[in-house]
């Protein structure tokens, strides 16, 4: 009797499962044929074409232009934007030559509304932009031709060294020891340093 009612247990078991699958089966088979009549369009209805949307390069570089306030003789802030000009570098206010540097772009920017097409961020997140006279005249290049500024290889590609006065580098010594990385030659930390190597 125990033998019996295992096997009938085991029949019913079997049967339940099979039906299961049956059931399953069955399921998958509606479901794929409900997908194709969903996919396949109707004789009256035009194919849908989808067509991907047209991505314009975002602009990057914009213009600011206006009147411009001198700062040194390689910055200036137009309209509330602090702009380095691009590929130069030029003494600091209180470096030798840096308040003639200051003042010789003051004077190219007096009443005149300066056009600045903004490059980049440099490493110290300034704006850095190459800016232009209603003429045409390039500030960078105007500084560079009356050595009150060197041309930065290393930003420009050497764009204004050509531009550059005979023995201009000498004149504007730190200016041209910063550019190597030697400026400490001249600050207090370089005298530290040597005073303790002294000691």
């Amino acid at each position: 009797m125990p033998n019996e009612f295992i096997i009938l247990l085991l029949l019913v078991l079997a049967v339940v499962v099979v039906i299961r699958r049956r059931k399953e089966q069955e399921r998958q088979k509606s479901i794929e044929s409900l997908k194709e009549l969903i996919d396949r369009p109707s004789p009256t209805q035009k194919p849908i074409i989808v067509q991907k949307p047209v991505v314009k390069p975002v602009e990057t570089r914009r213009h600011v232009i206006g009147t411009a306030y001198v700062i040194d003789g390689d910055t200036i802030t137009i309209k509330g934007v602090r702009i380095r000009l691009f590929g130069i570098d030029a003494p600091e206010i209180d470096h030798p030559f840096g308040q003639k540097s200051k003042w010789a772009l003051v004077q190219l920017c007096k009443g005149q509304k300066v056009e600045a097409e903004i490059l980049e961020n440099d490493h110290f997140d300034r704006t850095v932009a190459k800016c232009l006279l209603p003429d045409g005249r390039d500030l960078s290049a105007e500084l560079v031709k009356q050595g009150l500024a060197l041309d930065w290889k290393k930003y420009s590609g050497g764009a204004y060294a050509d531009l550059e006065p005979a023995n201009v580098r000498r004149k504007l010594f730190r200016t041209a020891a910063r550019q190597k990385g030697h400026m400490k030659v001249w600050s207090g930390e370089y005298s530290k340093t040597k005073a303790d190597a002294q000691s």
